[in-house]
């Protein structure tokens, strides 16, 4: 997106080729999306079927609208980006560009409040007549706040992903001397956004609470959350063995 506006305003060829190269990287994760995406689809009915049952009414609105919303907006203007570059001016060209980022951002926004509620399953209730979950509050859903700290945690640290694959890049193509123009230019522009959204990272992990907590303890929301807290352990490297709570 960054190279798109500098296109867009410096009028260099040399913002216009690492574009197209950057793009095409791109359009190779997208495609790898689609079809891990599509194995994901398979799995809710076949491996977890049973909660796809039981949850389903809450948990699928969510995917659903990551569908028609974000992945629709997504996939139409992927394909003007990478089709567009002799039929579309280059102001429209980079309005194209700031459409395909602003899905991917909204895929991560849906996703990740279908993974919140999982957290933290707010606006809905038990019905013991269907033995399902039953959706109370739609909007509580989308407001949950352990959904809305993830997704700015999450995606910080997709950015800071990206940014290290394209410095990645770059770094070799500057030690084998070849593209060196695009490399150094995109060598900048990586650190620069890598060293922010790292600090991002950092600071929202602070905020989203995620860190180890005592198995007595209970977070601000009034949870243990055993599943985070063993994942928090296991991110800071705290291995030490739990007396077991199985039966003998």
């Amino acid at each position: 997106m960054h190279y798109g506006e500098r296109l867009c305003h410096d009028r260099k060829e040399v913002w216009r080729q690492a574009t197209k190269f950057w793009g095409v990287l791109f359009g190779i994760n997208f495609a790898m999306g689609v079809a891990t995406g599509i194995t994901m689809e398979f799995q809710f009915g076949m491996n977890w079927a049973y909660y796809s049952h039981y949850v389903g009414d809450i948990f699928g609105a969510p995917l659903a609208i990551e569908g028609l919303m974000a992945f629709f907006l997504e996939a139409t203007f992927v394909g003007l980006f990478f089709f567009g570059w002799d039929r579309l001016s280059k102001e429209t060209h980079l309005g194209v560009t700031w459409l395909v980022a602003i899905g991917s951002n909204l895929s991560a926004l849906w996703i990740l409040i279908a993974n919140g509620w999982m957290l933290n399953p707010v606006g809905a209730h038990f019905n013991p007549d269907t033995m399902r979950m039953e959706v109370t509050d739609f909007g509580a859903i989308i407001f949950n706040i352990v959904a809305q700290e993830k997704f700015v945690h999450t995606v910080s640290a997709g950015y800071v992903t990206g940014a290290m694959f394209v410095a990645s890049v770059s770094a070799i193509y500057l030690l084998l001397g070849k593209h060196i123009e695009i490399a150094r230019r995109s060598m900048t522009v990586a650190l620069s956004f890598g060293l922010a959204s790292a600090l991002s990272v950092v600071v929202l992990a602070m905020q989203a609470d995620i860190q180890p907590r005592k198995p007595k303890d209970e977070n601000r929301f009034g949870r243990s959350d055993v599943g985070d807290r063993a994942s928090a352990c296991r991110l800071h490297g705290f291995w030490a063995a739990q007396p077991s709570h199985t039966p003998d």
